[in-house]
């Protein structure tokens, strides 16, 4: 017991938690106030609003980005009991959602000190608490988050495997059998429920990881592991046959129009592989200059200098074969009117930290020059991602464009603070027009802080609420000229990005 504890209190303990309990606090400092509550997250809540309150139970979960294709319902069951814990508060599933990216760097830590040891370790794990770009995504209350720590039991799986000195005795799953389990039910979830489009691309990377390493399952373990993939597929499957097979035209449609996958031109390759470097290299500067390109084009030549040497290291190979899998298969994918957005890597952010804390850790190893160039960086990276994190996290929600959920109940507030006992309707613009996060929103603070909901039939007191649109301006000038001939305003307020009217409707 005393070398447990005395192992428990060592410096390396110690130090790993501090830096957990300080990605903890990024990921949640002030998240009930910059939550950020738009169409996503107001379409998901009304379903789980559905669950909780009226019991309706489903088969799918969120849209993806293909026409008619919906991805499978664990999202939803997997956040549905911290909306039922908050009371359909939106921040007790999204404080849930940063405890699991924190539990992912946690195995991240883990992961990277298998490959390069300790120090590798520690780079790693830094780079993936202080990144913007995965302190941002860890705080997304959306489906891909979860991927974060998914995509970490995948390599996780995939090093057990690789591990593995002979295989196991058929009659037995002891060993590396629980890996391909765990492996199959991890790639279900990833790529029927909780993914976006990258997490494809893990299947022909395991195929490649099987040839090449020569990792196959005894026969026990691939019948367990096909029938546990299988379940993972069974919502949808059901959802399918209960209604006369429509997500399978769909994707069946999509497969054979060819619009899916297709080869490329040369400038659309070009294009593609510049985003995925842009995607990527953003996770440790975040939105590069000149500057942070100089600090980028170095460390991919001393990648380059280092490769044969990483390369001998099998679990490099695995991280380059996840890498190179996504890379690859992205050129040919023109899915979604040929849109790539960066979301759909989250399933690969850690896996890139893990070879940038490699090449970082063979820098600091090559000589007294590389040591010295590896803490630059790794300073210059921790200044130049706090000067994002820093206003991120303290943002006031007054600004003129920012629209988060303190504005949001700040713009709500008010609307019930004046409209007392009458009767009202509510009309709302938002970007991209459907309101699902006020119909949420008022809803749920209707329900539980009110008490009192808009009412359906037209009545004298409106109240029209709109959020500011840069991108198209005249979509919300066409919206306020309809107002103008539907209601005359009374008086109105502005909460940061959102204005709120009190109007007296027209009676014609």
């Amino acid at each position: 017991m005393l070398k447990k504890i005395k192992k428990f209190l060592s410096l390396e303990s110690l130090s790993v938690s501090i830096i957990l309990i300080i990605s903890f606090i990024l990921r949640v400092f002030r998240i009930d106030q910059i939550l950020a509550f738009h169409y996503d997250q107001g379409r998901d809540a009304l379903v789980i609003w559905d669950l909780i309150y009226s019991h309706k139970l489903f088969l799918i979960g969120p849209t993806t980005g293909l026409a008619g294709v919906f991805r499978g319902p664990f999202y939803y069951y997997l956040i549905a009991p911290f909306y039922w814990l908050g009371n359909g508060n939106p921040v007790y599933p999204a404080v849930f959602l940063a405890i699991l990216s924190v539990v992912a760097l946690g195995l991240m830590y883990l992961l990277a000190k298998k490959i390069g040891g300790k120090r590798t370790g520690f780079i790693a794990l830094i780079l993936g608490t202080f990144s913007f770009e995965i302190i941002y995504a860890s705080r997304w209350l959306s489906n891909p988050t979860p991927m974060l720590i998914l995509s970490m039991i995948v390599v996780w799986c995939l090093f057990k495997i690789l591990d593995q000195k002979k295989r196991p005795a058929p009659q037995s799953l002891g060993g590396v059998g629980w890996a391909w389990i765990v492996l199959s039910f991890v790639l279900g979830l990833s790529f029927f429920h909780f993914g976006s489009s990258g997490e494809l691309f893990y299947f022909p990377a395991l195929l490649i990881f099987a040839i090449v390493f020569k990792k196959f399952p005894d026969i026990k373990t691939f019948l367990i592991s096909i029938g546990v993939f299988l379940l993972t597929f069974s919502p949808l499957f059901l959802f399918n046959l209960k209604h006369g097979g429509i997500l399978g035209n769909n994707i069946a449609g999509l497969l054979l129009s060819g619009t899916s996958f297709n080869l490329p031109s040369w400038q659309f390759v070009i294009d593609k592989l510049k985003d995925i470097g842009v995607y990527f290299s953003s996770l440790v500067f975040h939105s590069p200059s000149v500057s942070e390109l100089t600090h980028i084009f170095a460390i991919i030549a001393a990648s380059l200098i280092f490769l044969p040497k990483l390369i001998k290291n099998d679990k490099i190979k695995v991280i380059l074969i996840l890498l190179g899998s996504v890379a690859f298969g992205a050129v040919f994918f023109q899915g979604n009117n040929g849109n790539f957005y960066q979301y759909y890597l989250t399933g690969f952010y850690l896996i890139f930290l893990l070879l940038f804390a490699t090449v970082l850790n063979s820098l600091f190893e090559s000589s007294f020059v590389g040591k010295v160039l590896m803490i630059y960086l790794m300073l210059f990276f921790m200044f130049q991602n706090w000067t994002w994190t820093k206003p991120y996290l303290m943002a006031k929600g007054s600004e003129p464009d920012l629209i988060v959920l303190t504005n949001q109940k700040q713009a709500i507030d008010w609307v019930y603070k004046n409209v007392g006992e009458k009767e009202f309707n509510v009309d709302v613009y938002v970007p991209p027009v459907i309101s699902y996060s006020y119909d949420y929103l008022f809803k749920w603070l209707g329900t539980t802080k009110y008490h009192k909901l808009s009412v359906d039939s037209q009545v004298p007191l409106l109240y029209t609420l709109y959020e500011v649109d840069p991108p198209h301006p005249e979509r919300l000038k066409a919206w306020m000229d309809r107002q103008r001939g539907i209601g005359k305003v009374i008086k109105e307020e502005t909460f940061g990005g959102i204005t709120v009217q009190e109007r007296e409707r027209i009676i014609k």
